[in-house]
């Protein structure tokens, strides 16, 4: 049986933490910052842990290895 590969786009995009959770990048700050407000540019700042249900979908089918 071959081994399963991780999905490359997945691998750019999500990271898992040493318990288990996937961090993953705010949505919604690529482009037209100009039409946001100051309040969701501040708050869309950095990482968020995926939830529960999306983490194992995640996990199971995209990051088998991790």
């Amino acid at each position: 049986m071959p081994k399963m590969k991780t999905k490359a786009g997945a691998k750019k995009r999500f990271k898992v933490t040493g318990t288990g959770k996937v961090m993953v990048a705010q949505a919604g700050k690529r482009h037209g910052m100009i039409k946001r407000s100051k309040k969701f540019i501040r708050q869309a700042r950095g990482t968020m842990v995926l939830a529960d249900q999306d983490a194992r979908v995640i996990k199971r089918h995209f990051l088998p290895n991790a």
